[in-house]
């Protein structure tokens, strides 16, 4: 039986804004300005891996189906596997498609501009990895994912990287309680960094935060720049959230937001709206996970694009 791939892509810099009302962005790039070097060279190398592996699934005898990340999803139930061209990112917006049953693949498409410490590999063996990932010879990973409730309303049980909760405006300061482990405390700051392991040499990792090795349980949390006056001493400035425990946060604005895995999934949050994290009973099976020369994943050290 052949076997279903659903392979999400992103587009490029230069496909999504060159000829597209984008004047300036066409004239920096004959002018070879500085702020877009290396745009066309990217494109033409995520195409040509985007090709590559279009013409690997078809010589394998995958069923497979392409669509572009905002594309809406086929019917098409179950997936034998899922895999993401693109880099960290790609990866971590269709990561939100796949239950803990479902493998995930990711290839970097242009690893010269992108991060991919998630992936398995990039457009110079794009061909081998997706035949060892169809042929089963590729090592699994479970990677803890968190899950995010607002009020009575399941926001996610599927996010691998990170949650940010801040007011809407970066400019702005962010005020809250947070609880934790029995306690309580009212805090302004620039926001709320929380995230499983995956996440945690990311923007949790810069923001003063631990890198938790690969298969940890715990969810890390780091308060983003806490407002210091001459008598403010916070107690709860970070912390680890073990498995069966939660970080909580009642929101003291009315304009707030909860940004899930990057930009692309974000919810409104209001005053007195209350937010609940912990782990995820869901978590990512993804495959030929490499490790670094320390002995830790590669996955541990994600930073977006």
């Amino acid at each position: 039986m052949r076997p279903k791939v659903l392979v999400v892509y992103k587009k490029s810099t230069y496909q999504r804004y060159v000829g597209r009302a984008q004047a300036r962005l066409q004239e920096l790039i004959e002018h070879s300005d500085v702020s877009v070097k290396g745009l066309l060279r990217e494109h033409e190398i995520h195409q040509e891996t985007l090709r590559r592996a279009k013409d690997a699934l078809r010589d394998l005898g995958a069923k497979a189906v392409l669509r572009y990340r905002p594309e809406p999803l086929p019917e098409e139930g179950a997936w034998d596997l899922i895999v993401t061209l693109g880099g960290d990112g790609t990866l971590l917006w269709a990561s939100h498609l796949a239950d803990s049953s479902t493998p995930m693949l990711a290839i970097n498409s242009a690893p010269d501009t992108s991060v991919g410490y998630f992936c398995a590999g990039d457009g110079h063996d794009v061909d081998e990895v997706l035949e060892a990932a169809l042929a089963g010879k590729l090592k699994s990973s479970r990677l803890a994912r968190m899950r995010v409730d607002l009020g009575d309303n399941v926001l996610s049980t599927r996010v691998l990287n990170d949650a940010l909760y801040c007011h809407e405006s970066p400019a702005a300061t962010s005020r809250y309680i947070l609880e934790y482990q029995g306690e309580q405390e009212r805090q302004m700051s620039s926001g709320v960094w929380v995230g499983p392991a995956a996440g945690s040499t990311a923007a949790i990792r810069s923001a003063g935060g631990k890198v938790l090795p690969t298969g940890s349980q715990k969810i890390q949390f780091v308060i983003r720049e806490p407002y210091r006056g001459v008598d403010n001493k916070y107690r709860l400035v970070k912390g680890m959230v073990p498995p069966g425990e939660d970080l909580k946060i009642t929101s003291r604005m009315t304009m707030g937001r909860i940004f899930l895995d990057g930009t692309q999934k974000v919810h409104a949050v209001g005053i007195g709206d209350r937010i609940r994290m912990t782990l995820s009973d869901e978590p990512l099976t993804l495959l030929g996970l490499k490790r670094r020369s320390d002995g830790s994943s590669t996955a541990s050290a994600l930073n977006l694009k």
